[in-house]
């Protein structure tokens, strides 16, 4: 949600820089309900001015002995305009607050100009793709052929899209849990929390899902309650309407979450393997913070989700997407692409987002400084997809006898050093 004041005094640089996003929103329906809420406040008050003009008029008549009925009736008929107006003015006023929810954020003044994706701009390379002797497979290749991952079963008992792990396959994707929250919780200083996996329509408002994107999601029928696409929006809203002491902030939070998306723009894309399903696994990492380091912030929670592919020995990539790729609410968004040599291509595995304080006006999430309060800054990302790495390390560290080794940072955590078909 936008600061309205600002929106207003600001309206063409803001403007301008909505533009520069994909499908802009159209800010004339803004300025003519803008202007009709405008005329209907000034009316209101020049008649409530008049009002309490003409009642101290009747109060002087009446003491004088003056016979002030018709004046009490013309009084009478500004007081139904009065209400007939505000009554209106109630319902300008929802137009308008269902107006400014379908806004985007507006694009920070660094994010890159650009209408999708090929705008993006790449600021660091971490890793080279290794160079294989054999020529190396896919995913949904290795993964059955290992006895670790069963597509055609999951399709039976849900649906497509969805995954069935078997024996180190199930129990590398828990090891991967685990060692990304003991990272985040023991060196990056995240406090874990393990929030519901239902959210109502609330709280999915507060972080932007909800209204626009109400066709991405699981909802429970006869039901206020969905199935959550990240753990971003259970975490972020554990402060929603509340004010957090600053002397806190940052606040620092991670949750392991299953996700689940219907992924109702994304047919025909991915569509082998687990790159892109109804249900994944995710550790998230949220942040509260004041608004004057919220910056510096985004770069450091970049920096803990690329720690992780850095420690599993990943290739990757952490590109800036530009204002036409940016999502919804966001301000300035990192991606963090990792190679996968059976697709022979980066694929996203973490976008690292500041939402500067477009959540928390949606959220109610405050911050007291002193003897006032003001809204926080949101900050999230991935850190990390977990199915996504699955597949990074089943892919980068194959051999050429059909094994994986297993990568030195998850061998206590797995307990074998090669994963073999079982």
């Amino acid at each position: 949600m936008h600061d309205l004041a600002y929106f207003r005094s600001h309206f063409d640089e803001v403007a301008e820089r909505l533009a520069t996003r994909s499908n802009p929103p159209n800010l004339d329906q803004f300025r003519e309900l803008d202007s009709r809420r405008r005329a209907a406040i000034s009316q209101t008050e020049q008649l409530k001015a008049r009002k309490n003009a003409e009642s101290t008029e009747i109060g002087r008549l009446r003491q004088q002995g003056a016979d002030t009925s018709i004046r009490q009736q013309q009084v009478r008929a500004i007081g139904e305009e009065i209400a007939a107006l505000d009554e209106q003015l109630k319902g300008l006023d929802g137009q308008f607050r269902e107006l400014l929810a379908g806004i985007p954020n507006v694009p920070h003044p660094s994010v890159p100009v650009g209408r999708d994706a090929a705008a993006n701009v790449e600021v660091r390379r971490v890793g080279e793709p290794r160079r294989f002797d054999f020529q190396p497979k896919a995913h949904w290749d290795l993964g059955p052929e290992l006895g670790i991952l069963d597509l055609e079963r999951a399709a039976k008992i849900t649906g497509a899209r969805f995954a069935l792990y078997w024996g180190l396959g199930a129990r590398l994707e828990r090891a991967l849990i685990n060692f990304m929250l003991d990272v985040h919780t023991r060196e990056h200083g995240y406090t874990e929390v393990l929030p519901p996996f239902l959210v109502n329509s609330q709280s999915l408002f507060g972080t932007g899902q909800l209204p626009k994107f109400a066709d991405d999601l699981f909802k429970c029928e006869k039901h206020d309650l969905w199935l959550i696409p990240t753990a971003e929006v259970p975490v972020t809203n554990i402060y929603r309407d509340e004010t957090i002491e600053g002397d806190l902030l940052p606040v620092k939070l991670c949750a392991y979450t299953p996700c689940f998306r219907s992924e109702a723009g994304s047919y025909g894309r991915d569509v082998r393997g687990i790159i892109r399903q109804h249900q994944f696994q995710k550790v998230e990492l949220v942040k509260f913070t004041r608004p004057e380091q919220s910056y510096d912030e985004l770069e450091k929670l970049t920096a803990d989700a690329e720690d992780i592919l850095r420690r599993l020995g990943l290739p990757f990539r952490t590109v800036v997407l530009s204002t036409g790729d940016t999502g919804f609410s966001a301000a300035k968004t990192y991606d963090l692409e990792v190679w996968l040599p059976g697709q022979n291509d980066y694929k996203e595995i973490s976008s690292c987002s500041n939402f500067e304080a477009f959540q928390a006006r949606r959220a109610g999430i405050r911050f007291k400084s002193g003897n006032k309060s003001e809204h926080a800054h949101t900050l999230n990302g991935s850190g990390l997809a977990v199915g996504r790495t699955w597949v990074a390390i089943i892919e980068n560290y194959q051999q050429a006898d059909g094994t994986v080794v297993v990568p030195d940072a998850l061998r206590p955590y797995l307990g074998v050093e090669v994963i073999r078909k079982t």
